[in-house]
């Protein structure tokens, strides 16, 4: 984006709602989102089950192990709230003016979004791990689809969230384009002459200053010839 700053434009500038809704990182945490909603719905509503469908005692059907149900429970309500809380920011970034806090934004976005990569990577191979040694059962079964489908979305959020990384990356090597914060009063043509010295009227000339040159110095000024006088004879006497 040309005269962008991490990414957005002009500080203060107009936010247009579909052109936001069109952006590959809104787009990309909405996925997220989604996904965060699939894994931990599906562990809190259908992953506690009883061990033979008599039990009235309630068991994790990840190897009846309560760590890996509520590491997949937890990872989903970070990555939640994490992209409510980063689709505001993404919302509000153009109406920072601060170079400074952009880039602090940025660099949060980049650190959460590789740790939530990272956590998501855990919690694949945590569940997938504990899924391949549970005992099948008629509780098991019945909760068999949701426990495939927490760890299926578990690894769609690693794609998503690298992705996300990778785009804030992007956005961190784009830099700052310093003429968003400058004045208007110099020209945008690196070439043009800078402007000239204000009148007294107060309107700045467009003219620059430049010297005549010698011929019309010369012409302008002609020499002064002295007059010639009548030269002198000294007397010698006689």
């Amino acid at each position: 984006m040309e005269g962008a700053s991490f990414g957005a434009g002009r500080a203060g500038g107009a936010v247009d709602p579909l052109d936001f809704l069109k952006q590959p990182q809104t787009i990309l945490r909405a996925t997220a989102w989604i996904f965060s909603i699939v894994v931990f719905g599906s562990i809190v509503n259908e992953c506690y089950v009883n061990k033979d469908g008599t039990d009235p005692e309630l068991h994790c059907i990840f190897n009846e192990n309560e760590s890996a149900c509520s590491y997949g429970i937890a990872i989903g309500i970070i990555a939640f709230f994490g992209c409510i809380f980063f689709l505001v920011v993404d919302l509000q970034f153009q109406q920072i003016s601060s170079v400074k806090d952009r880039k602090r934004a940025v660099l949060l976005d980049l650190g959460f979004s590789g740790f939530l990569s990272f956590l998501w990577f855990v919690a694949f191979c945590f569940l997938a791990n504990q899924w391949q040694r549970t005992t099948m059962s008629k509780g098991a079964s019945q909760g068999a689809d949701a426990a495939r489908a927490a760890i299926a979305f578990s690894f769609f959020s690693i794609i998503v969230w690298v992705a996300l990384a990778l785009k804030a990356l992007q956005r961190y090597r784009l830099g700052t384009d310093m003429s968003l914060f400058a004045t208007d009063q110099f020209a945008t043509d690196p070439n043009a002459a800078y402007p000239g010295y204000p009148t007294g009227s107060g309107i700045e000339s467009t003219e620059t200053y430049q010297s005549p040159p010698f011929s019309e110095t010369s012409d302008a000024n002609p020499k002064v010839t002295a007059p010639q006088t009548s030269p002198q004879y000294l007397c010698h006497p006689l």
